[in-house]
């Protein structure tokens, strides 16, 4: 939301070419570390394919690992005996 609600504006409408290097940058750390750990959360606790591959596709979207993240709750409570 921020790097094409204002870091976007910023670079085409006022000529801030940097705003989008600093926001893009963030949001890639970011994104990486959300796949790192969705890996490490799979070896830790096993949960289907599916559905990691789901929470997989999830972090793509915006808003999406709050999606996964009540799927994953799902499956979580499914499990609890």
């Amino acid at each position: 939301m921020i790097l094409f609600g204002v870091a976007m504006p910023l670079k085409y409408v006022w000529g801030m070419p940097l705003a989008v290097r600093v926001v893009g940058l963030t949001h890639g750390v970011l994104f990486s570390l959300l796949v790192l750990l969705l890996f490490l959360a799979i070896r830790r606790v096993p949960i289907e394919g599916k559905t990691a591959g789901l929470c997989m596709i999830a972090a793509v979207f915006p808003f999406g690992p709050f999606v996964a993240d009540r799927w994953l709750k799902a499956a979580g409570e499914e499990r609890s005996p």
